[in-house]
């Protein structure tokens, strides 16, 4: 049965991991010969809200131009129901929005109140439940907008531990975030050093992504501190805040010619650059839930050494395809990384992650959602 698929989310010309996820969920579904109608924000943050540099794709960006009206104002709520109507009147069979800030969840609330009302069937893909920079309306605004669902789609444990405490009864699909395709496939490793004028005779740690507390930037640098000249450190991604302390940390340790900074955001053609030029991608986060970043290591068949946090070791066979951390503590994820080279674990967990590609591809992660869609 062919169906009118509408989505709520962060879609083009909004840039970022949610409407990086939401584009290739579109395609999926319209690769399965179904109709997706796209719909997301005419303003997603308040300015003042937003610590990066801009929220919206700016020109050079090769992002996927997904065709989505834009209908709601987060900071505007005489825009939620008006917002609301303007999906029900594309008379769709199914609403799938994404859910990854407690923020959205009056916004959304209300928009998914309204479409139950009008016996659409509603389901949030849940990015995070409990976020990891807590404010205190969050428990109030989960409990108002989780209520106005009728199932939910979760990509790891963690998230679905924090969706049972505020729905026991929640009917959900447990899945593997899919492979961040879309970047295309790598090149040689030479080739992206050359791009980013490094020298080829270094091991290569990747930090990629927003720069954010949480993910541990520092004890990652603290770690290279204590390995030899041949570790090097490529920090690929734009900062939420200020870059000084890490700057500072760096300078103080010794590291400026071993710690290599891209403090930008990285546009999707050049994402396959940091990739392909990197030996290990490493994840010192502090807590978590799933990580987008894996999803891209994964696509390009590079390991992951991360802490264990979140749902990051349901992604992460520990000694197959990558390495667990005990904690975010510079010595240990030091270690791993030690152990990662010494022992040339990287073409036995190369190996290990193309076997698995299309397990986490996204024409199987859209027939499960759909096969879940119609169980509700």
């Amino acid at each position: 049965m062919k169906r009118r698929i509408a989505l709520f989310s962060a879609f083009y010309p909004y840039r970022g991991g949610i409407a990086q996820f939401s584009a290739n969920l579109y395609r999926a579904i319209e690769k399965e010969g179904h109709t997706p109608l796209a719909f997301t924000f005419k303003r997603q943050y308040p300015n003042f809200l937003f610590p990066g540099k801009t929220q919206e794709v700016e020109s050079g960006d090769n992002a996927d131009q997904i065709p989505a009206m834009r209908i709601l104002d987060s900071a505007n709520p005489l825009s939620y129901k008006s917002a609301a109507k303007k999906i029900s009147a594309s008379d769709p069979d199914l609403f799938i929005s994404q859910y990854w800030m407690t923020y959205f969840a009056p916004s959304l609330g209300v928009m998914h109140k309204y479409l139950g009302k009008r016996n659409i069937k509603r389901i949030s893909i849940l990015h995070n439940v409990i976020p990891h920079e807590k404010k205190f309306y969050d428990d109030r605004a989960n409990q108002y907008f989780l209520k106005q669902n009728d199932g939910f789609v979760v990509m790891s444990d963690a998230v679905l531990s924090d969706l049972l405490l505020f729905q026991p009864n929640a009917r959900y699909l447990r899945i593997d975030h899919p492979s961040y395709s879309h970047f295309g496939e790598g090149i040689e490793r030479d080739e992206a050093l050359t791009k980013l004028n490094l020298d080829k005779n270094h091991k290569y740690i990747l930090f990629f992504g927003f720069i954010r507390k949480y993910k541990g930037l520092d004890v990652l640098i603290e770690a290279l501190r204590d390995l030899s000249d041949e570790y090097h450190l490529i920090v690929a991604g734009e900062a939420y805040g200020s870059m000084k302390e890490y700057h500072d940390q760096i300078h103080a340790a010794g590291l400026t010619e071993r710690v290599h900074l891209y403090n930008e955001y990285i546009e999707d053609d050049r994402v396959k650059i940091f990739f392909s030029a990197s030996d290990v991608c490493v994840l010192p986060y502090r807590s978590a839930t799933q990580s987008g970043i894996t999803a891209i290591a994964n696509h390009f068949c590079i390991p992951v050494i991360a802490t264990d946090v979140g749902g990051l070791k349901e992604v992460i066979t520990n000694g197959k395809d990558g390495l667990i951390v005990e904690r975010a503590e510079p010595h240990l994820v030091g270690n791993a990384m030690k152990t990662y080279f010494q022992d040339g674990l990287k073409e036995q967990f190369m190996t290990r992650l193309t076997n698995d590609r299309e397990n986490k591809s996204w024409d199987n992660f859209a027939r499960k959602l759909l096969d879940f869609a119609d169980s509700l």
